[in-house]
């Protein structure tokens, strides 16, 4: 887990070119996914990136020169941590992106241990089999609907403190645990759902995995990176708060989509489920600010030992 004092501006912009290059190394990714990415890339505020998707997509834009501008062992293992976080959001990693990992490795000159004990941290994580929370029973099929609200507002609440928390760690366990809070609602309508099935609804949701890890990593790590706030590069503080309000309400929406998708026997088509999740997207980030101080009170209880705790099914939210 790599803790760095927040790079200099040169290097911000190198490892939000190696973040996009990763998001964009899956060949079968969708359009929808890449305009995503390309959005964010314009809004993340970095002076020499509004069009910086752009040109990497034109092959304007190349990995070595974004590795060479980088510092120390650190920084490259740093670039590596976010890399394998963003192509393995969700679980599960495609031919095209082992092939820009290994490239990746190769060019960054990493050294071996370093970048083994990486690997290994990262796919604690994000390979993480899908299962239910030994603490938690299995239901049953339910013969009336079952009232999941107080399970979505607390991995909401989760969240959201994960998205308060320095740890890289922090930010890939999100998309894990939003697919642990789906993985129970299904269960909770009698439906068995397996990491590709969640992977598939949220994506036909809208939300992005791996736009979703770029912009953690970019509000975490790079100083001025952030979206602009009343007309101004918001600060680190106010980054970490956006963040949160960003990751509560994506959770908040996701849940409250797949309880309306699976309670309705999945009968809602694509552009129903968009439109759901983006009207309650909208209402959860109105939401964040009452539930802030519960909030920062959870990201005081968060450890990277309990994360990974949770990741794992061994501890409940």
């Amino acid at each position: 887990m790599i803790n760095l004092p927040l790079p200099s501006a040169t290097s911000q912009d190198a490892l939000l070119t190696i973040c996009l290059f990763a998001a964009f190394a899956d060949g079968g990714k969708s359009d929808e996914e890449r305009v995503e990415v390309r959005r964010l890339a314009a809004e993340l505020g970095s002076e020499n990136t509004a069009d910086l998707s752009r040109q990497i997509l034109m092959r304007k834009v190349t990995m070595e020169s974004a590795i060479a501008a980088l510092g120390g062992q650190n920084e490259r293992l740093l670039a590596y941590e976010m890399a394998l976080g963003i192509c393995e959001a969700g679980g599960s990693v495609t031919h095209d992106e082992e092939d820009f990992l290994k490239l990746l490795k190769a060019q960054l000159g990493l050294d071996g241990l370093a970048a083994e004990a990486v690997e290994q941290e990262v796919a604690s994580v994000a390979m993480v089999p899908m299962t239910p929370d030994p603490a938690v029973p299995n239901p049953e099929p339910a013969t009336d609907r079952p009232d999941n609200s107080g399970m979505i507002l607390k991995y909401s609440i989760l969240n959201g403190a994960l998205e308060l928390l320095p740890e890289t760690l922090a930010t890939m366990a999100i998309i894990p645990m939003q697919m642990k809070m789906v993985y129970r609602i299904g269960k909770s309508h009698g439906v068995e759902l397996g990491r590709s099935n969640i992977k598939e609804f949220l994506a036909t949701a809208g939300l992005g995995l791996g736009s979703q890890m770029v912009e953690g990593f970019a509000r975490k790590f790079m100083k001025g990176v952030g979206k602009k706030l009343a007309g101004k590069l918001a600060g680190n503080a106010a980054d970490q708060i956006t963040g949160s309000a960003f990751s509560f309400a994506s959770t908040y929406a996701i849940g409250y989509v797949a309880e309306n998708y699976y309670s309705s026997g999945r009968a809602m088509d694509s552009a129903k489920l968009k439109s759901l999740f983006v009207s309650l997207q909208d209402q959860a980030r109105q939401l964040h600010s009452k539930y802030l101080p519960e909030i920062q009170e959870r990201a005081k209880t968060l450890t990277p030992s309990s994360i990974l705790s949770m990741v794992g099914g061994n501890q409940g939210v």
